[in-house]
C-alpha cells in the first residue's frame, strides 16, 4: 500500500552546480518535492520518491547526497533516522528547465517498531511533515544498517551551495564501506547467437578508500579522489556443450578521480588517472595479461535535456608482456570515450582505441533506455544494445578481428 502525505515542496534556494550559479549569477530555480513515501517492508525499509523541479529557463545540474538526516515520529516518539540514496539515482542529476527529474531514497524504520500512522520530517529541509502508514512489526534492523545504528538528524549547512555529504555523524567511527561503494562501468547482460562467445555479462564496482562518500564537485580533502575500482567481463558460449565460459578479463585498478570544476555555463571538466590491471586467470597458450598507467581528461557540456561527454584516454604498458608480447600492435596507446543522452532517457555511449603505426584498433558501442519509460513501474533496468569490431573484444582473441550485435539488460549503464 502506498501513501501519499501530501505533496511536500522544499524549496532548496541551492546554487546549480554550475559555473553561472557558483559565480552568484542567477539563484536556483529548483524545488524539491517528496511525493510519495512507501508503505515498509518487514526489514523497515521504504522508498522515499522525490522529484526535482525546475521553474527556470535554463537546466541545471544538482547533486544529490548519499545520506539525508532525518526524524521519524511514531505514536508520538521520536528516532534519528538516515534516508540513503537508492538505485538508480546517481550522485548527480540535470533537471530540464520547465521540467523535472526523479530521485529515489530509502528510509530505514528502527527495529521493534510496531504497525501505525507515522511521520517523516527533514530538520533544516523543511518545517513540513509528511505523513505514511507503517503496515507491520519491523522485528530486525536491514542488512546494511545491522551494525551501525542511525545518527543524529543532520540539517543542511549552507542554504546557498549544495552538499555532497550531508549526515556524515551516522556512520560508525572507522571504515563506513557501504557508503563508500558506488556503479563504476556498465552492469549488464547481453545475448547474440551465432558466435562462440554469444553471451557478454559484466559487473563493476568502485570504492572511495579514504573519507566519507563524496561528489567529485564536493570534496572535502584531496585524499577522497583515491579509489579502488573492479570489473569483470565474462564471455559466455551458450551454444556449446555444457555452456562453457570461453574467457573471463579481470580487471582491477587503483585510481585518483579529480574534482569536477565548472568553466562555463553548463560546462564542466573532470578525469581519472591511475593503474590499471587485466588478466584472464587461464594458464599456459591461453594465459593474458598486462599492466597500464593510464590518464583521462574528460569535458562535459549541456545540450538541453542532453549531456555530451568526450574523454580522450592515454596509456603506456607497465612491467611483462610475455603473455602476449605483440598487444601493443592491437591495442595501441590511446583511446576515446563519448557519451550522449539524458539521465532518464537514450544514451549513447563509444569507447575507441587505436594505434595509428599499425592502423589496428578497436570500437565498442552501447545504447540503452530505461524500461521504465516504455512500460511505467520501478523496475530499474535499461534496455541495452551492443556493437563492438575491432581487434581484441577480450584478452583471449585480442589478436582476432570481430563483429558482434548484442541485446539484453542493464542494471548500470
Amino acid at each position: 500500500m502506498m501513501r501519499y502525505g501530501g505533496v511536500v515542496c522544499i524549496a532548496l534556494g541551492l546554487a546549480a552546480g554550475s559555473a553561472r550559479a557558483e559565480a552568484g549569477a542567477t539563484a536556483s530555480q529548483i524545488e524539491l518535492v517528496i511525493s510519495t513515501v512507501a508503505e515498509p517492508d518487514a526489514s523497515g525499509a521504504a522508498s522515499v520518491e522525490l522529484r526535482l523541479l525546475n521553474s527556470g529557463s535554463a537546466p541545471e545540474i544538482m547533486p544529490m547526497p548519499p545520506q539525508i538526516g532525518a526524524e521519524l515520529t511514531v505514536d508520538g516518539s521520536t528516532s534519528n533516522i538516515t534516508l540513503e540514496r537508492a538505485p538508480p539515482t546517481p550522485a548527480t542529476v540535470s533537471v530540464p528547465a520547465g521540467g523535472f527529474t526523479r530521485a529515489r531514497y530509502t528510509l530505514h524504520v528502527p527495529p521493534d517498531t510496531t504497525a501505525g500512522d507515522a511521520v517523516l520530517a527533514v530538520p533544516g529541509w523543511s518545517a513540513q511533515r509528511v505523513a505514511f502508514a507503517i503496515g507491520g512489526s519491523v522485528s530486525a534492523p536491514p542488512p546494511a544498517l545491522a551494525d551501525r545504528g542511525a545518527g543524529p538528524a543532520t540539517p543542511r549547512r549552507d542554504t546557498s551551495v549544495p552538499q555532497a555529504h550531508l549526515a556524515t555523524e551516522d556512520v560508525a567511527p572507522g571504515n563506513a564501506f557501504l557508503p563508500n561503494l558506488s556503479a563504476y562501468a556498465p552492469i549488464y547482460a547481453v545475448y547474440g547467437p551465432g558466435t562462440n562467445s554469444d553471451a557478454r555479462l559484466q559487473i563493476s564496482f568502485k570504492y572511495q578508500v579514504f573519507g566519507p562518500p563524496a561528489a567529485p564537485d564536493r570534496r572535502e580533502s584531496w585524499e577522497q579522489g583515491i579509489h579502488f575500482a573492479y570489473t569483470q567481463r565474462m564471455f559466455w558460449d551458450l551454444g556449446a556443450k555444457s555452456s562453457p565460459f570461453r574467457n573471463i578479463d579481470f580487471m582491477p585498478e587503483l585510481f585518483y578521480l579529480a574534482p569536477t570544476i565548472g568553466i562555463g555555463s553548463g560546462v564542466s571538466l573532470g578525469g581519472q588517472g591511475g593503474l590499471r590491471h587485466e588478466s584472464n586467470g587461464q594458464s599456459g597458450a591461453g594465459s593474458r595479461s598486462l599492466n597500464t598507467l593510464y590518464v583521462q581528461p574528460i569535458a562535459s557540456v549541456d545540450l538541453g535535456s542532453y549531456r555530451l561527454s568526450v574523454g580522450p584516454r592515454l596509456w603506456l604498458y607497465a612491467g611483462s608482456l610475455s603473455d602476449n608480447p605483440d598487444i601493443k600492435r592491437y591495442r595501441g596507446n590511446t583511446g576515446l570515450f563519448a557519451e550522449i543522452g539524458e539521465d532518464d532517457g537514450l544514451r549513447i555511449t563509444t569507447n575507441t582505441r587505436f594505434n595509428f603505426g599499425s592502423g589496428k584498433g578497436a570500437i565498442d558501442a552501447d545504447i540503452s533506455y530505461p524500461i521504465d519509460r516504455l512500460i511505467g513501474g520501478n523496475l530499474n533496468f535499461y534496455l541495452i544494445g551492443q556493437a563492438f569490431t575491432g581487434y581484441g573484444e577480450n584478452l583471449l582473441d585480442y589478436n582476432r578481428r570481430m563483429t558482434r550485435l548484442r541485446v539484453g539488460l542493464a542494471i548500470v549503464r
